[in-house]
């Protein structure tokens, strides 16, 4: 059974994010956790004026939260009324990112799933600030979801790598199990001056054919410098339906995520990401 979680602030974006999963996962049996992290809130509440009405404000935020997740849970109950599924929710006075890595593991989470943007990022940025902390901090796989993207039946993945990280097998098989559900073909990406591989490389190389064994691969290479242009490019000529990248230092995924980049290569992304943390889980 997978087990998924899915953060909310109540927002479009948020609920459009739970609907991907509802229609992705509906073959799968599925454990999803609804969770609000309200801190933010109560510290920015308009009526917190003052030390003085600190409890007052937070049994109100407190109550406002657990309300919203009820009702959630109706929705969700009405729309997917799956019998692969079951569901809970949890209501926490923390940061999102901090609850969202603390359920991760105390939940064993395979998979987070989240809209790309939530109530307070209405900028002309990719990600917004709170999504944008998930993806670089909480150690769990992330699915963020682009607002209003409504395709749930993806049959080709981009997963560019420069072949050099030893990959988790975890993950690996995380992304093999996407892919299988709509029998998508997952397109290996190498972006570099030189084809040629070093042992290392087709050692990593090797891994994750053996791993992803059960999918349809298609790997390919482009000779270029500008990776995230490439990428970028790859997606529109050969109408990707997802991005996968790893999350680790000096990867190609930390490129595109800072802002700089993003706006550098105009890197608008439409379409979902996959972002494996390539961390050891217990």
């Amino acid at each position: 059974m997978l087990s998924i979680l899915l953060p909310t602030d109540f927002s479009e974006n948020s609920m459009n994010a739970i609907k991907y999963a509802l229609e992705f996962f509906k073959y799968q049996e599925t454990q999803f956790l609804f969770m609000h992290a309200y801190q933010n809130e109560f510290y920015d509440h308009e009526e917190l004026t003052s030390r003085d009405h600190f409890d007052t404000v937070l049994e109100k935020v407190k109550m406002e939260s657990e309300s919203s997740l009820k009702q959630l849970l109706k929705d969700v109950n009405a729309l997917a009324p799956n019998p692969r599924f079951t569901y809970d929710s949890i209501s926490a006075n923390n940061t999102l990112v901090s609850e969202t890595n603390s359920l991760a593991h105390a939940r064993h989470i395979d998979l987070i799933v989240i809209g790309t943007k939530g109530i307070s990022d209405e900028r002309q940025t990719v990600f917004g600030s709170q999504t944008f902390q998930v993806l670089k901090c909480v150690e769990c796989p992330v699915l963020a979801i682009p607002c209003n993207y409504s395709n749930t039946q993806p049959k080709r993945i981009l997963f560019p790598t420069n072949y050099l990280m030893p990959y988790k097998r975890r993950e690996l098989k995380l992304l093999s199990i996407l892919a299988k559900s709509y029998r998508c073909k997952i397109d290996i990406l190498y972006v570099s001056k030189s084809d040629k591989l070093s042992i290392r490389q087709e050692d990593n190389q090797a891994f994750i054919k053996n791993v992803l064994s059960d999918n349809e691969l298609n790997f390919c290479f482009r000779d270029s410098h500008h990776i995230p242009h490439t990428i970028t490019n790859y997606i529109k000529e050969n109408q990707m339906d997802m991005l996968t990248m790893v999350n680790t230092q000096h990867s190609f995924l930390e490129d595109l995520l800072f802002p700089s980049t993003l706006d550098k290569v105009g890197l608008g992304l439409d379409i979902p990401l996959l972002a494996l943390q390539n961390t050891t889980r217990i």
